[in-house]
């Protein structure tokens, strides 16, 4: 939640810094000034080992008092929790790990799902697989390094080696690339995985935005998905407002 100044980002030199370098984190999912890898050693230096609620406060804690993150955060992490609570899912697929927070949320809240996170930087998966050993949580989420833009291999190795398959996927959060949210959507629909009541949760849809993604669901509201709009603020900061939409299938 608001932590005096530090919810303001203009006051901070990490958020500018993530600002300037957005060409390299466009090419690397990365900022460029090594805040991931640190966290990594913030995590397993100021955590308690095995205890995914510490990890998660720690790594909120980062992000408000060290550098500023792009995971969901704290303040849209609660929706999160809730829309996982709501689903009681076995099987989750995660489309952009990062460094592993949201990962450990959702195996926080839901102690009996399988997790599979997709995410296109080896370097973050290492990182991340850290972060989720650390939680104790390792056992319950792959980290695939893979896109499912890339022509059908990622999607494959999903059916192949973690059971993926019609009507096996109880929930999805998508937190990658934004303008990868509809055509992965697409591809998960196309390939059958989900099943009616199966919940698909997107962050940033405001800021920094998935447009067609928002139009797509405003445009199958009640036919194809029943969706949820939930105002808040994007991750750390107090400023710019941001949109997490939970949408539920209707029909496969």
């Amino acid at each position: 939640m608001p932590r005096s100044w530090k919810s303001i980002p203009f006051f901070r030199w990490s958020f500018w810094r993530m600002a300037f370098g957005v060409r390299h984190l466009r090419e690397h999912w990365q900022v460029g000034d090594g805040r991931e890898e640190r966290l990594a050693a913030y995590v397993e230096t100021h955590a308690r080992h095995g205890d995914g609620a510490d990890v998660i406060r720690v790594i909120d804690d980062y992000g408000y008092n060290e550098s500023f993150l792009m995971n969901v955060g704290d303040e849209k992490g609660l929706i999160l929790d809730a829309a996982i609570e709501r689903a009681q899912p076995a099987r989750v697929l995660e489309l952009g790990t990062y460094c592993g927070y949201s990962a450990v949320r959702m195996a926080t809240a839901a102690p009996a799902a399988q997790i599979c996170s997709v995410e296109f930087s080896s370097a973050n998966a290492e990182i991340a697989r850290r972060v989720l050993t650390h939680a104790g949580v390792s056992d319950r989420v792959t980290v695939v390094v893979g896109t499912l833009g890339d022509g059908g291999a990622t999607a494959r190795q999903l059916e192949e080696r973690h059971g993926f398959g019609l009507g096996s996927l109880d929930f999805v959060f998508i937190d990658h690339d934004k303008a990868a949210y509809l055509p992965d959507l697409k591809l998960i629909l196309g390939r059958g995985w989900l099943h009616p009541g199966a919940l698909v949760v997107a962050d940033n849809v405001k800021f920094p935005g998935a447009p067609e993604y928002r139009a797509y669901m405003k445009q199958n509201e009640g036919t194809l998905w029943r969706t949820i709009e939930h105002e808040t603020h994007a991750e750390y900061q107090s400023m710019f407002k941001d949109l997490v939409l939970v949408s539920e299938l209707i029909e496969a």
